[in-house]
């Protein structure tokens, strides 16, 4: 297992989660944001 370090961590990839990890970022804190669910590939 692998081990990273963040500030915050966002949990949930959906529109709130996305938006709420960018505005996080854009005030200088590193965001990771997991989701459950695999996205499409398209």
């Amino acid at each position: 297992m692998t081990t990273e370090k963040v500030d915050v961590l966002v949990i949930g990839a959906g529109p709130s989660g996305t938006v709420a990890a960018s505005i996080i970022n854009k005030a200088g804190y590193s965001v990771k944001i997991v989701e459950k669910l695999k996205f499409p590939d398209s």
